[in-house]
């Protein structure tokens, strides 16, 4: 059985944002993940991997929302070459926010039949 797109867009941004938010209070020094960073590459990994399948579906079904999720594929492999501990990583990392955001809105619009 194939899955729908909207269920594809909304687990990859909702793996983005427990990304941002994890990596938000490590940053804030709300968190301490020293002992266990293996969690934010985890939720990165999770992130590309559901970013990538919910793209696919511009493959395999009709939905067009993955055109809008295409451009976050520039930041998420940026944000792996950005050391984690300069000013640039969050710059990076949260410049694919407007992407997922607009591929999850299509994936919803798509669903309830608004053009």
């Amino acid at each position: 059985m194939t899955p729908r797109p909207v269920v594809l867009f909304t687990a990859a941004t909702t793996a983005y944002a427990a990304n941002v938010a994890l990596g938000s209070a490590v940053a804030l020094r709300l968190v301490d993940t020293r002992r266990f960073r293996w969690v934010h590459h985890a939720l990165y990994v999770s992130t590309c991997v559901l970013a990538g399948g919910a793209a696919s579906s511009l493959l395999w079904s009709r939905s067009r929302a993955g055109l809008a999720l295409l451009p976050a594929a520039l930041p998420l492999t940026a944000v792996a070459h950005v050391s984690a501990r300069s000013r640039r990583h969050p710059l990076v990392a949260l410049s694919a926010a407007p992407f997922f955001a607009a591929s999850l809105r299509r994936a919803l619009q798509e669903q309830h039949g608004v053009p």
